[in-house]
C-alpha cells in the first residue's frame, strides 16, 4: 500500500476548499482518509493555508509520498 498526500476538495460548486490528506495511492480523490492534516482555502486573501507539520513529517518518515501541489503548500508554510 502506497500512502499519498494529497488534497480532496471540499466546499460547494465555485467555492472550492481543500483538506490535506493521507490517503492509500489507489483510493479515489474524494475517498475516505487515513488521517487529516490540514486544510487549504484559495478563495481568501491571501489563501489560507494550515498544515500540522508534525503529523506531516511523521507520515512521510512512514513513506507517505507527497504530490507536486502539496508539496509546495509545504514549502510555503515552513518557509
Amino acid at each position: 500500500m502506497a500512502v499519498r498526500l494529497r488534497l480532496t476538495r471540499m466546499g460547494s460548486k465555485k467555492k472550492p476548499f481543500y483538506r490535506l490528506v493521507a490517503l492509500d495511492s489507489e483510493t479515489r480523490r474524494d475517498g475516505r482518509a487515513l488521517e487529516y492534516l490540514g486544510y487549504y482555502n484559495p478563495l481568501q486573501d491571501p489563501p489560507e493555508i494550515k498544515i500540522d507539520m508534525d503529523k506531516v513529517k511523521a507520515w512521510m518518515d512512514k513513506g507517505a509520498k507527497p504530490t507536486d501541489t502539496v508539496r509546495s503548500l509545504i514549502k510555503k508554510v515552513s518557509a
